[in-house]
């Protein structure tokens, strides 16, 4: 079975928000657990951490493709208080055996080689950056992935809107603080994700920034013109750089309507991939799901169904090194590249 190492999923937020939830058994709710992911060929992961509005935390509805600014803006400090649940419920995770927390490529492959699922951290929105001491701390716990916004404006720059249809253009660039992330992310080798951050932002970092940067999980929005999706100068100046973009399986960001139908058939999805690889060049493409956080296409439900989508790509014409690389290979490159010399 192919592996999957996938740019970005929402499960500690759902299990958080669904105590009950057991992530070590199959279960019917949600998109990814441990069997599901075994069952699908899922072998690790960017884990994010992401801090809903106070009075979403319990049960927040997911973002539609019609909402303009949900769940802001958030506290510094509540989100901060917020992400350490997170960080404490991935370690209990960890401890009950059921994911292994990794910090670079190669601890990514020694889990992969027993048998464990892997877990590297990442920051949605940056709003628990109360100052860049806390940002060296959640570096020391972990964290090795940040995006400097969620859909909404913070202290470091401005989202993107989820309205269809709709441009990235709108709204300021960095604020003082998030070019000082940008530095601080540099230096301590955290990956930087440009997914959600509008265009301004977007071409602010990939000014400031001196390593690869990522959009962990955004589409072509040639093909679906979301402001969440990447113009085509957008992927240029990511492949210039040598980053990397994480198909989102998100529908409303796949279809030509942005509607949020699950009826959205792999050959849409496809088409997407088949786009990027031809924008930003082989190595430099992914998968960024989104399981967890948003409506899936049917014809792959959750996390087991991944051979499904490699079974269409294979289908298409795909040879069996471009599915490893675009499923597997390609994150872990980027991770190397980002926290090489």
């Amino acid at each position: 079975m192919q592996k999957v190492f996938d740019g970005h999923n929402d499960t500690l937020l759902a299990l958080l928000e669904n105590p009950e939830r057991d992530f070590g058994a199959r279960l019917a709710v949600g998109h990814l657990d441990v069997p599901r992911a075994r069952e699908g060929g899922l072998v690790g992961g960017l884990f994010a951490m992401f801090t809903p509005g106070r009075d979403a935390v319990g049960g927040a509805p997911a973002p539609q493709p019609g909402d303009r600014a949900p769940y802001g803006p958030v506290d510094g400090d509540f989100a901060l208080r917020f992400t350490l649940k997170m960080f404490a419920l991935l370690r209990r995770l960890e401890a009950a055996g059921h994911v292994r927390v990794c910090t670079s490529a190669d601890e990514v492959e020694a889990a992969v080689a027993d048998g464990v699922l892997a877990a590297v951290p990442h920051l949605e929105g940056a709003e628990p950056i109360v100052d860049l001491d806390v940002l060296e701390a959640l570096h020391a716990l972990g964290l090795r992935s940040l995006g400097p916004v969620w859909s909404r404006p913070n202290a470091f720059g401005s989202g993107v809107p989820f309205a269809f249809p709709g441009t990235p253009d709108v709204g300021p660039g960095l604020t003082a603080a998030g070019r000082a992330l940008v530095a601080a992310c540099d230096r301590l080798r955290i990956v930087l994700d440009v997914s959600h951050l509008n265009a301004a932002g977007f071409w602010e970092v990939l000014e400031r920034s001196e390593r690869p940067v990522v959009a962990s999980h955004s589409n072509v929005h040639a093909l679906s013109a979301s402001p969440r999706n990447l113009t085509d100068d957008q992927l240029a100046a990511l492949a210039e750089r040598d980053g990397l973009v994480g198909l989102n399986f998100a529908v409303g960001f796949l279809r030509e309507d942005g509607q949020n139908d699950a009826a959205t058939p792999l050959e849409t999805m496809v088409r997407h991939l088949d786009r990027l690889v031809a924008r930003m060049g082989e190595d430099r493409v992914a998968f960024g799901s989104d399981f967890d956080g948003a409506t899936m296409p049917a014809d792959v439900g959750d996390a087991s169904g991944l051979p499904r989508l490699v079974t269409a790509l294979r289908d298409h014409g795909w040879d069996a090194a471009l599915i490893e690389k675009v499923a597997y290979g390609n994150w872990l490159a980027l991770l190397r590249r980002v926290q090489g010399a």
